[in-house]
Formats: C-alpha cells, sequence, structure tokens
C-alpha cells in the first residue's frame, strides 16, 4: 500500500442480523484485479439499508452498508485501465455483474442474473474507504459536489431512467404521485424533460413547494380525487409513482390517458389493478430497477446540466444508528431516503441539496407511515 493510504479505516458495521450500526476500526487491504480502491467522500442512506439491517435482503453479516457513494480513486487493482488515482468516482445500487448472460448482452447490466449490489454483495459506502468492482464504476464530474451527486446515484438515476425508458413524447402530462425522495426528484426530471407535470400529494402547504420544483399543476389529494382531476387535464400519459401506498397506486391508474403509463417505483409488494380498464383503454404497469454505470454518468450529466437537486439534512457519522431510527419509522421529510456520508473534520451524513427559500418546514408525502419489512421480503423473494 502507498505511504498516503492508512492501513486501517473507520466503517459504520451491522455484526449481525438486527444489530445496530456500530462504529469499527478495519484493516484496509489492497484493491485485487478489477477493483477499484476508494476514499468515501459522500455515502447516502436508503430504506433498503434499513431492511439489509434486518436481513430482508438475505445478505451476510457483518456487513458495512452504504450504496450512493461518491469518492475519489486511492488506488487501482490489475487490469483496471479506465480509471486512476486522483480521479472521482461514484459506487451506485448496481455494483457489479458477470457479462455474459442475456440481460448483459442486451446492455441491461444492473439487471444481470448475477448482479452484485454494493454494500449488500460486499461492504458498500458507510466508511472511510471502500472496494468497488471497475465494470460497475460512475465517473463523478468533480465540479458536481459530491453531497448533491450522491443521491443521483440511487434514486436520481431511478426516477431518470424510469420516466425516460417509456419513450413517451414531450408536453404530454406526467404526474408525480408523492413528493417524497423520489418524488421531489421525479417532479423536476419530468419538468426537464420537457413534459407538463402534475404533482399528487396532500395538504395545501405542499402546492408552492411543489411549484418551486417545477410542478405545472397541483392536485392536493386530501381535497379531492387526483384521477378524476387528471382526466380533467387530459389524462396522464405517465404516472410516476414513488409513494409506498398500495390504496393510492390502486386509485390513481384511472387518471391515466389512453395508452397511458404506470410508473411504480416505489417497491411495497403486491398492488391490485383493474385489469379491465387496462385492457379497455391500454393502459400498462411498468417497474425500472435503477440503472448501471453509463446511466448514472448520463444521469449526474443532465442533473448538472439542468440543475436538478435533492434536498438535505446531515448527521455525525457517529449518529447513523440515530439516523436508521428516524428513517425507520417515517418521520424524515422526504423519506429520509438520502441520508449523505461526508467526508472532513466532523464526519457527517447528510442528505443532498436544493436552493429552495423555506418558510415553514414540510412534512413528507409519506411521514408517519412505516414500511413492511417483512412483506417486503416475501415479495422481493417469492416467498409464501
Amino acid at each position: 500500500m502507498s505511504s498516503a493510504i492508512p492501513s486501517t479505516f473507520k466503517a459504520m458495521v451491522i455484526k449481525e442480523k438486527g444489530a445496530p450500526l456500530e462504529l469499527q476500526t478495519l484493516p484496509l487491504s489492497k484493491p485485487g484485479p478489477g477493483e477499484v480502491l476508494v476514499k468515501v467522500l459522500a455515502c447516502g442512506v436508503c430504506h433498503t439499508d434499513v431492511f439489509e439491517q434486518n436481513g430482508f435482503l438475505h445478505n451476510a453479516f457483518p456487513i458495512v452498508p452504504g450504496h450512493e457513494l461518491v469518492g475519489d480513486v486511492a488506488a487501482v487493482g490489475e487490469g483496471v485501465t479506465r480509471f486512476t488515482a486522483g480521479d472521482r468516482v461514484g459506487g451506485p445500487w448496481h455494483g457489479g455483474h458477470d457479462g455474459t448472460c442475456r440481460a448483459c448482452q442486451r446492455s441491461r447490466f444492473q439487471m444481470c442474473d448475477n448482479a452484485k449490489v454494493n454494500g449488500v454483495s460486499f461492504n458498500g459506502g458507510y466508511a472511510e474507504y471502500t472496494t468497488l468492482r471497475a465494470e460497475a464504476v460512475v465517473r463523478v464530474p468533480k465540479s458536481f459536489d459530491p453531497v448533491d451527486a450522491a443521491p443521483l446515484l440511487c434514486a436520481g438515476v431511478t426516477v431518470f431512467n424510469g420516466i425516460r425508458k417509456l419513450h413517451v413524447e414531450q408536453g404530454n402530462v406526467v404526474a408525480v404521485q408523492g413528493l417524497g425522495g423520489l418524488g421531489h426528484l421525479a417532479v423536476q426530471y419530468a419538468n426537464k424533460l420537457g413534459y407538463k407535470v402534475v404533482a399528487v400529494s396532500s395538504g395545501a402547504d405542499k402546492r408552492d413547494f411543489a411549484l418551486q420544483l417545477g410542478a405545472h399543476e397541483y392536485i392536493d389529494a386530501s381535497k379531492e380525487d387526483p384521477a378524476a382531476r387528471l382526466k380533467e387535464l387530459g389524462g396522464a400519459a405517465i404516472i410516476v409513482c414513488t409513494a409506498p401506498n398500495p390504496k393510492s397506486m390502486k386509485e390513481i391508474q384511472y387518471g391515466l390517458d389512453k395508452g397511458g403509463k404506470l410508473l411504480v417505483l416505489a417497491p411495497i409488494g403486491p398492488v391490485e389493478f383493474d385489469t379491465a380498464y387496462m385492457v379497455t383503454n391500454g393502459t400498462s404497469v411498468h417497474g425500472w430497477p435503477s440503472g448501471h454505470a453509463l446511466d448514472s454518468e448520463e444521469c449526474l450529466d443532465f442533473s448538472a446540466t439542468h440543475g436538478v437537486k435533492c434536498l438535505v439534512e446531515r448527521f455525525p457519522l457517529a449518529e447513523a444508528g440515530r439516523a436508521f431510527e428516524v428513517l425507520n419509522e417515517g418521520k424524515i421529510r422526504f423519506r429520509g431516503r438520502l441520508w449523505r456520508l461526508v467526508d472532513g473534520p466532523a464526519k457527517m451524513l447528510a442528505f443532498g441539496s436544493f436552493p429552495i427559500d423555506w418558510k415553514t418546514p414540510l412534512e413528507d408525502t409519506a411521514a408517519g407511515s412505516k414500511f413492511d419489512g417483512e412483506g417486503y421480503e416475501k415479495w422481493l423473494w417469492r416467498q409464501e
């Protein structure tokens, strides 16, 4: 190891299923063939990390979570030619692929039959250093603040890819259900991609916020039927469902235009849809799993060009466990999806940033709701 690289590093470790995050000092190894050693500058906490803590992802323990990380290359292993020490890079959800399966042959690397996940298949970004597989490493412009870039490697690329992969022409209506971690990004992306954006949430106090994000219309679901209002607006070509609420997903499908597409990005398990309505109106339901390295790079470039950003809160690294607790209780605005681990003297956790003049705190659409981890596990692994 170079003298500039320490022999040990600090990381937040989940020792066993259900155990709290624990700050530990671990030995730092050289990157192996095809690997990239990264000094972490920023890393996010996704709700999936809480599922991982409880073993719902069938992951091994002990584990260092974190799949939304940005940092600088400290060293590269044998055979790595695309990156060199000092490069700014990212490690998203997609952590590696075999390059041989049908999905990989179709360039859907994040859908690989043997896909790896950063912070799940191996240690992730809740640490001072982490090791990534070179084929999945994302190049990040140094002009991009690491704290702003990190959440875009999960929430950002998921929303960005989900919308653009539906291939709907600009000028159509795109509705976004929920203004949380995914939703507030979806409104921005839909606006910048050239759609007429309708934000759907509960409470009149969220209207101004939705319009600041780029929504052209706001529907207060506590006062009117979102589906009926969308029909009055001509129907939605896309409805992006970001809030984990099966009932609202079921009801809002009736707001789709003929041939409209319901894009589900909140993995909550089984949801009931009206197949008679779908057949009669030619509507369909879609999902999208994040993205591969090139997708993430395109997402970052688009976000930088068009000023798409994510909201931020900060916690000391030592309080990462408290961040988990608050996240799991549903008390964090914007679902607390995007906490960051920021390198520096204070070692802070944070989530995103956004240039909005906040007059009063806004609660998230999903605030107070809790994820059903066991239900999620049964759905994810097709268990009885």
